[in-house]
């Protein structure tokens, strides 16, 4: 399936004036979609976009390009600094551009001084999502009912119609099934079946009807219908478990590839009396201490033939995407384990119920926002501990990833395969405050796909960069849960 790109020429795309202590703004804002309003002629047909085209669609994915180029991000739903709402006129957008990136102040320079006013988007239809129709001046329509996916929004500067880029076989079809009903209208025809339902005939209907004529193709043999080998089903996604750790660590963007992090440190002394007219003392403590990072660069490529995206009948390179995506919440989840589960933090063993207890009540500071982490074993574990009258340990929790809490706090379960059992058998579990145990240090994250001319095929490639730290020790403690078979 080939993702399309739509010019929007009344996206009212301008820079937000200065705020109230004069410094200038570093944000944009418009609209990247305007409903019911028709496009350029588009090779036969205009087009519009439904009011009700965005509904159920997943924005959380979306990002800001420099005039479509993967290279040169400029904002991002995921990172906060890409907001979009749907209204009554279109999805409206405010990006907050980092004017230190030499592309996105030129970019954020071009809006203000009126060089780049108009928005483009890039978007795939829902099977179905798409309809045309025919006036009596004989202007074919367009009408987008249903967004599959919204890849990205840019501010551009050409419009973007290349005809190569627009799906047309669903015009195609409902521009011949138009000339068959104009031939059938010049010769007299028996009905032999009525069909009450006058719809669009997609292609799969056209070559059901076409009795042994060939259809991109596909073929009938008598009654049958043959579907030939090569053509690609959707994906199918196996079922995994899918953790993201990082929501519970403190993330924090940095615009170096090295440095310090001030951290406040824990104050525990008093301050001393100061005796009249006598000197106030230095305070007897320390305010803060440094947490090192040091960014480290993680990548993969990976190289598809243009022949499997041409004849699939799915956005295959979306699916690329969506992996490559997962690649990284794998890498995050295991450089974050592998600083829980190490030396930094306090390990115990828990036997029984009063163990559990004694952590959280008296190990963990009450000031913590406390949770559990654990695998799929000790989860099984914990399900099965019931208190002294009968009552399983776990209760429901809404709110908690697994459904369940442990002492009024939330539960969080991932696979055995990522956070395996103990040597001795015994079951792990990380008790605690996340967002103050581990910070992950974010210097930027990218992705981009280019074409390979010489080998007919187009690459694609995420870069993540990247550091992992312990900021506070006293804010998790490791526990061996009792060992397997006890």
């Amino acid at each position: 399936m080939n993702y399309e790109q739509r010019l929007i020429s009344q996206a009212e795309l301008r820079a937000l004036p200065t705020d109230q202590d004069e410094q200038p703004s570093n944000q944009i804002e418009g609209y990247a979609v305007v409903f019911n309003e028709p496009s350029k002629d588009l090779g036969g047909f205009v087009e519009v976009i439904d009011p009700s085209a965005l509904d159920g669609v997943d924005l959380s994915q979306v990002v800001m390009l420099d005039q479509h180029d993967y290279s040169k991000p400029l904002a991002n739903v995921k990172a906060g600094t890409l907001q979009l709402d749907v209204d009554d006129k279109g999805l409206h957008f405010v990006a907050t551009l980092d004017d230190s990136v030499s592309y996105a102040n030129d970019a954020l320079a071009n809006v203000k001084n009126g060089n780049v006013d108009s928005m483009s988007f890039r978007f795939d239809v829902d099977d179905g999502g798409d309809a045309f129709s025919k006036d009596e001046n004989g202007q074919v329509t367009r009408t987008i009912k249903q967004l599959k996916d919204l890849f990205e929004i840019s501010p551009v500067t050409v419009p973007a119609y290349d005809g190569t880029q627009v799906d047309t076989r669903s015009y195609n079809d409902f521009m011949e099934q138009e000339n068959k009903e104009k031939e059938q209208k010049k010769m007299p025809t028996k009905t032999i079946i009525e069909n009450k339902e006058k719809s669009e005939l997609r292609s799969f209907a056209d070559f059901i009807r076409s009795r042994g004529e060939v259809r991109d193709g596909i073929t009938t043999t008598g009654a049958a219908a043959v579907i030939p080998s090569e053509v690609i089903t959707p994906v199918f996604q196996l079922k995994q478990s899918n953790a993201n750790l990082a929501q519970y660590v403190t993330v924090k963007s940095v615009s170096n590839g090295s440095g310090h992090y001030p951290i406040a440190a824990k104050q525990t002394g008093v301050l001393a009396t100061k005796e009249e007219l006598a000197q106030i003392a230095d305070a007897d403590a320390k305010m803060f201490t440094d947490v090192p990072f040091d960014v480290q660069t993680r990548a993969a490529k990976i190289y598809l033939s243009n022949e499997v995206i041409d004849d699939s009948a799915v956005d295959i390179v979306s699916e690329v995407k969506n992996q490559l995506q997962k690649l990284v919440d794998n890498t995050d989840n295991k450089n974050i384990i592998t600083l829980l589960t190490g030396k930094d933090f306090t390990s115990v063993k828990a036997a029984n119920t009063d163990d559990l207890k004694k952590v959280y009540n008296v190990s963990l500071d009450p000031a913590l926002d406390k949770m559990f982490v654990t695998n799929q074993s000790g989860f099984n574990y914990l399900d099965t501990l019931k208190d002294a009258e009968g009552r399983y340990l776990l209760q429901p929790n809404p709110a908690a990833a697994s459904g369940f809490g442990l002492f009024g706090a939330p539960v969080v379960v991932v696979a055995d395969s990522l956070l395996a059992n103990n040597a001795d058998g015994s079951f792990p579990m990380i008790a605690g405050d996340l967002g103050q145990s581990i910070a992950l240090f974010r210097r930027n994250q990218a992705t981009a796909q280019w074409q390979q001319f010489d080998a007919y095929s187009q690459g694609l490639y995420v870069v993540v960069r990247n550091d992992y730290r312990v900021i506070d020790k006293t804010a998790a403690v490791n526990i061996s849960l009792a060992a397997a078979g006890k």
